[in-house]
């Protein structure tokens, strides 16, 4: 498993670079704007560990953060998304968002915190039980 980042939702993207890359120091890594989605995100990184990254995600249509949705999720990559989340599952884990796509899944901590776990490299094969399951709670 490798740690990939940490994701924060931002309400002023200009605002926020200058705070982080101006005043903190991090270093834009890169950007991708998705306007399908309407929003863009930013990756940040230390000049010293560029690969531990913030990614602040900005939604170009207003909206109000409460209850800790600012902060988004942490992110891992993991060699093998199916057999990750067996072990999760093995655990007593409830797989939030399902790696229905052979990519993405979300668990959540015991305090609720989502983890975001990606496929390394390509996406697997979609493969049951994951395929056809269905979401469970919010991620």
């Amino acid at each position: 498993m490798k740690y990939l980042h940490t994701m924060v939702r931002v309400t002023d993207l200009e605002k926020s670079l200058n705070f982080y890359c101006n005043a903190l120091g991090l270093r834009e890594i890169r950007r991708k704007d998705v306007p399908a989605g309407r929003f863009t995100l930013v990756f940040l990184g230390a000049p010293e560990n560029p690969e531990s990254q913030i990614e602040l995600t900005y939604n170009w249509d207003p909206e109000q953060y409460t209850g800790g949705r600012n902060f988004g999720h942490l992110a891992y990559a993991v060699d093998n998304i199916y057999e990750s989340c067996q072990r999760l599952v093995d655990s007593g884990v409830t797989i939030n968002r399902p790696p229905r796509d052979g990519y993405m899944a979300f668990v959540r901590s015991p305090d609720n915190i989502s983890i975001e776990l990606l496929q390394k490299g390509e996406p697997l094969s979609p493969q049951e039980p994951w395929a056809s399951m269905s979401n469970q709670g919010t991620w």
